[in-house]
């Protein structure tokens, strides 16, 4: 497949089409968000990211006749039975509240209050799919380990950023720099194992840029 193919991101996410956008720059691809095509949200039924994403991705390409690409990704925390997990992005409707960012942030922290074991991980899934019938999907899966703080600190990224403090680089992962986090995040790490696999598959050729 040569440089500047138009997929589609089975997400309506700004932040996650965004982060895409950047970390696919050098091989041409011009996304399409699923929602300028009038795809709808597809259904999230299973316990793991892999499958979600994966049922994502299908729906996009099977509505749009495209290669689609979906992932599901969230925040893990050992402690407490690995929650949010596939529920990360309405983890506050568990509690009877709204979903939204702050709502979800404000949940976590309250269900992890007495605990010290504050390890976490996000993981991203991540699915492309030739077609909505393709029997090879490229699948990529990886995390990216933190710990979750209570008092959320800087103003990039979006989600459990905030919260999701990375000692190495004494920041949390909103305060990082869009170069490291691109660099390190589960989803960069995702993107780049997605990429090696597609480049074997597709001969995906860096766009010259």
């Amino acid at each position: 497949m040569a440089s500047n193919s138009e997929w589609v991101l089975a997400s309506g996410n700004k932040g996650k089409l965004r982060e895409f956008q950047d970390l696919f720059a050098p091989w041409g691809v011009n996304w399409l968000a699923q929602g300028e095509l009038g795809v709808p949200d597809a259904e999230e039924p299973f316990h793991t990211f892999v499958e979600n994403a994966l049922t994502k991705a299908r729906h996009a390409s099977r509505l749009t006749g495209r290669p689609a690409l979906a992932d599901d990704s969230g925040l893990c925390v050992p402690a407490i039975a690995g929650a949010p997990g596939v529920l990360s992005a309405r983890y506050a409707t568990l509690f009877g509240q709204e979903k939204s960012d702050a709502n979800n942030n404000a949940c976590l922290v309250e269900k992890l209050k007495g605990i010290e074991d504050r390890r976490a991980y996000f993981v991203c899934a991540m699915v492309w799919v030739a077609h909505a019938d393709d029997p090879t999907p490229t699948i990529a899966q990886k995390m990216w380990w933190g710990e979750v703080i209570d008092v959320p600190q800087g103003d990039h990224g979006f989600g459990y950023d905030p919260l999701f403090w990375l000692p190495e680089h004494q920041c949390t992962a909103a305060q990082m720099p869009k170069e490291l986090k691109n660099k390190f995040s589960h989803r960069a790490q995702a993107t780049q194992a997605l990429l090696q696999e597609l480049q074997q598959r597709l001969d995906l050729k860096k766009a010259n840029v």
